[in-house]
């Protein structure tokens, strides 16, 4: 059997955020009287949620603790609220591949630890509100990434019963790997770490290298499973 459901991270791996994001932590960082930090160095914050990217701007800033943190989450999700589109675009190719893949018959689904009303409203801003069969986020579950149910109850929840992840860090590579998923990574999102390192079915560096690679994989669905009935 081979998957008939391709789930996708959101930041850094469909969508190029960073640029939101920095301007939403530093406005964050100005509510506490501290400085701002560069885009690249945000970059490398990124992947774990709001609170996680606070914390961390706060670390590289002075220094973190509990109550700074709950005192910029909600300047952080305000601003970022209001503009979660300003500069967020699609990583090239993405729009045309995900048209191709949901012409082959496959379902479309996003699984990302972004709070799920953020998650649904970049979505709907980017002209993706009925692209997608499934969207769940940090909040859909009391768990999440690399929690490997946050992954299968995505699958479920777009009606799949097979899937392949497509992402771009560590913890979207131990989610896969929990839940014996095969696993895309893109080298071109926010990991801190050669995703080469990180254990992918296949690694790509341009969107469009996806469709082959999910070729591939298929292949090797169809391959097992003749194995499997010999």
């Amino acid at each position: 059997m081979q998957a008939d459901t391709i789930i996708f991270d959101l930041d850094g791996t469909l969508v190029d955020s960073a640029g939101d994001l920095t301007a939403s932590l530093n406005h964050a960082l100005s509510v506490l009287g501290r400085p701002a930090i560069d885009p690249a160095s945000v970059r490398a914050m990124v992947g774990h949620g709001a609170r996680k990217l606070l914390e961390r701007g706060l670390a590289a800033t002075g220094g973190m603790t509990p109550d700074l943190v709950e005192a910029g989450v909600r300047p952080f999700l305000d601003y970022y609220g209001a503009n979660i589109a300003a500069h967020t675009r699609p990583f090239e190719g993405v729009e045309d591949t995900l048209a191709l893949l949901a012409g082959q018959g496959l379902r479309l689904a996003v699984c990302t630890n972004k709070p799920v009303a953020l998650a649904e409203q970049l979505v709907a801003e980017l002209g993706w509100a009925s692209r997608f069969d499934a969207l769940l986020g940090a909040d859909s579950r009391p768990f999440r990434k690399p929690d490997p149910r946050h992954l299968t109850d995505t699958l479920e929840a777009a009606g799949g019963r097979r899937a392949i992840f497509v992402g771009d860090s560590r913890t979207d590579a131990e989610t896969a790997l929990a839940a014996r998923v095969p696993l895309v990574l893109v080298s071109f999102g926010y990991s801190t770490e050669p995703v080469e390192s990180l254990g992918a079915d296949h690694v790509i560096g341009h969107f469009p290298d996806l469709l082959p690679a999910v070729g591939h994989i298929q292949r090797q669905f169809t391959a097992s499973t003749a194995a499997d009935g010999a």
